[in-house]
């Protein structure tokens, strides 16, 4: 090839670039056009999935950007937002759904959960050791006239303890998980307690018949605690015990606090039980209000 067809060609070739070049631009303009961007406040350690599928991006602001939409509709996506504190007891889930437009950019913050609009504080399962159950009936005194919810009860150990061991009435676990259900029904069966127990699967936030309670155990967190505190307040009756296991509540003291003697354990945090009986209104303790 001649210099001369040589630099024809080049010629040529820069032509078309330039030709192209603001087609190209305009294509790109009008993507952007038709995408939606969603930013979204999150805590940094957390996972973020859109419509089910996890994104990759990391840090406390992260941005989605939708395929391209149709010029003037909405869609709506659902971001879910899950962690677990260093606690390792706790895991936050939470969930919204965001409309967006074509053109448009949208900020939520998903950064903590707001169990109001739905969101999930799960607590990790951590089988209560039976000395441990024992010192938590005899500290709540638990006997024949007496009904006893276990929130966030797992297997049902403590379920079946109060009716089997006790002499309870009966007895009511919930928790979140539907296996620990499974379970603790297999296990309330196994022991021939099944007509005096109940588990149901269930947000303990939500309990609805929690004042027919004498006797609620926990075993669950500080923060679960706190904010199971003023329901148990204002629904249960005088006399009704609370007992739980390690965690406490905020401002509110507990009436007596006793230590289990584990020898295989290592911590003596864990050992802690603590009891609170409800009062008469006008001599609650309402520092832990």
């Amino acid at each position: 090839m001649s210099r001369s067809s040589l630099l024809l060609r080049v010629a040529l070739m820069l032509f078309a670039a330039l030709l192209t070049a603001p087609v190209l631009r305009g294509q790109a303009a009008d993507q952007r056009e038709r995408q939606a961007v969603v930013v979204v406040r999150v805590h940094p350690e957390a996972t973020l999935t859109v419509d089910g599928k996890e994104t990759r991006q990391t840090g406390e602001r992260r941005r989605f950007v939708s395929p391209p939409l149709g010029p003037g509709k909405k869609y709506t996506y659902t971001f879910v937002a899950e962690w677990m504190p260093r606690n390792n007891y706790e895991t936050y889930k939470v969930t919204r759904k965001v409309t967006v437009e074509a053109g448009k950019t949208v900020e939520i913050d998903m950064s903590e959960a707001d169990l109001k609009k739905g969101d999930i504080l799960f607590i990790r399962f951590v089988p209560t050791p039976p000395e441990v159950i024992d010192a938590m009936m005899k500290l709540a005194k638990v006997g024949e006239d007496d009904v006893v919810y276990d929130l966030g009860c797992g297997d049902g150990s403590l379920v079946i303890a109060a009716v089997k061991q006790f002499h309870a009435k009966r007895g009511v676990g919930i928790d979140l998980d539907p296996q620990r259900i499974r379970e603790a029904k297999a296990k309330a069966k196994e022991a021939g307690v099944e007509d005096k127990v109940e588990f149901r699967q269930g947000n303990v936030l939500e309990v609805d018949d929690i004042a027919k309670a004498t006797v609620v155990m926990l075993y669950m967190s500080d923060e679960m605690n706190q904010k199971l505190m003023p329901i148990l307040q204002k629904q249960l009756k005088p006399g009704a015990r609370i007992v739980s296991h390690r965690f406490t509540m905020g401002g509110w003291q507990p009436d007596k606090t006793v230590t289990v003697d584990l020898p295989q354990e290592d911590i003596p945090e864990e050992k802690l039980i603590h009891l609170w009986t409800i009062k008469k209104k006008q001599e609650q303790n309402h520092s832990g209000k």
